[in-house]
């Protein structure tokens, strides 16, 4: 039965899906029935392939299921790559390396749930590869890898989503209604709480598993001896692959604020403790920032208190979080609403879905978004260039807390103003052969 005309461009559009061991800690993750979404029909369903598949990319990838078949996993530790096959589907093909995947011509999407120091690479290669990518938050390991996604994307045929889920989220997306409709008068404030970085070390050293491809693994980093705390979840508490939570939880609620605030730093103060354990994790023990906006709003990073965002008006106040908002203009939504549809904040999104809130819930819309935009051809709701805005703030606030000082960014131009020190930190070297293009 031949192809329509839009199922044969969707079907060249979305071609590869990686699923690798760059991923996080593997969880468990219940896999079954694909998740409650409108299904399509098998002419129209993608091919998947997915990259990186511990429990983060295991999540994403049972989400997409709901729109696609999965025909390719990639990941560098053998074990889990082969338990994902297990779990997906058993003609499945299964890959160490993700180039060799994007080879794959069978493939339309490629699923990026890899450690933050392989994202920017992998989703201009997988660009490049002319697929559709839906790659994990933060986009990038620094600022200038941002730059250059932005624009080896440009003309990327393919779509383009970033994890940020909590711009799916109801009661986060609630909240950056209220306040860009002034709901709470003039914003002037915004208080956001991570969490604590983790502290432990020194690790001890051991020889690299059989099953698992260390040198591949650590991709652009240094190379340094096999320590099992360097990879999987923990990756997260070493400068060389992350930034901590200024990165992990900022990824989220960094982004959420600022497009909240809508607008982009111009001077940005910092401080932290710093740990001196060799082999040890290295991200700050403590850490605070304070980020000044060109519109006037300051936006405070902390890793005390009541994990959330907290928007402050000349009318009012919002708190949300991952379980709740609340507030008083929350409270008056009974009696004056606020209609979704006249917000311009929802781009391309469709807003007859069902409004989600929570994690696994998120994500369903999260997804629903990226294959919608696939088939129109539009912007997904986290793009490159707002979650490259996004993550440049929370990078920004990490140099800051390493220099221990107040630095000043241009936006504008995106470099800092007379501070060569700070310049020096919007790149890092990069292992030849793993050379971010």
């Amino acid at each position: 039965m031949p192809q329509t005309k839009a199922v044969h461009s969707r079907r060249f559009a979305v071609s590869t899906l990686a699923a690798g061991a760059f991923s996080h800690w593997i969880a468990p993750v219940t896999f079954g029935q694909p998740s409650p979404t409108v299904s399509r029909s098998p002419l129209e369903r993608a091919r998947i392939g997915a990259i990186g598949l511990r429990y983060q990319g295991t999540v994403i990838t049972e989400k997409a299921r709901a729109h696609g078949d999965i025909v390719a996993l990639c990941d560098v530790d053998r074990h889990v790559r082969e338990q994902a096959r297990a779990s997906f589907g058993s003609t499945a093909k299964i890959f160490e390396d993700y180039q060799e995947l994007l080879k794959q011509q069978d493939v339309d999407v490629v699923l990026i749930g890899t450690p933050d120091h392989w994202h920017s690479k992998m989703v201009i290669d997988a660009c490049f590869a002319g697929k559709h990518v839906y790659c994990e938050k933060p986009l990038t390991l620094t600022i200038d890898e941002g730059k250059v996604v932005r624009k080896a994307t440009q003309s990327a045929k393919g779509t383009i989503q970033v994890g940020s889920w909590q711009r799916s989220d109801h009661r986060f997306r609630l909240a950056v209604e209220m306040v860009r409709s002034g709901r709470i008068g003039q914003l002037q404030t915004v208080e956001v709480v991570l969490g604590k970085n983790e502290v432990g070390g020194p690790f001890e050293q051991y020889p690299v598993p059989k099953h698992f491809n260390w040198n591949l693994w650590q991709g652009q980093t240094p190379d340094v001896p096999y320590i099992p705390e360097r990879s999987h979840y923990t990756f997260r508490w070493w400068h060389e692959y992350s930034g901590g939570q200024m990165t992990d939880w900022g990824a989220h609620h960094v982004d959420i604020a600022q497009w909240a605030i809508n607008s982009l730093p111009v001077e940005i103060s910092g401080t932290g403790k710093f740990p001196d354990v060799k082999d040890g994790y290295n991200v700050p023990i403590d850490f605070s920032a304070t980020v000044k906006y060109a519109n006037g709003v300051t936006m405070t990073i902390s890793d005390t208190g009541r994990n959330g965002i907290l928007f402050s008006g000349t009318g009012g106040r919002i708190f949300v979080n991952r379980g709740s908002i609340t507030g008083q203009p929350v409270d008056a939504l009974s009696t004056m609403p606020l209609p979704r549809e006249q917000f311009a904040i929802y781009g391309n999104d469709n807003l007859s879905r069902p409004e989600r809130s929570g994690k696994l819930d998120a994500i369903i819309n999260h997804m629903g978004n990226f294959f919608d935009c696939i088939e129109s051809g539009k912007p997904t709701i986290s793009d490159v260039e707002s979650q490259h805005r996004s993550a440049t703030t929370c990078h920004l606030a990490n140099i800051a807390v390493k220099l221990g000082r107040t630095v000043k960014w241009d936006p504008e131009k995106e470099q800092f103003i007379d501070d060569r020190e700070a310049t020096a930190m919007m790149s890092r070297p990069q292992r030849k052969g793993f050379e971010v293009a």
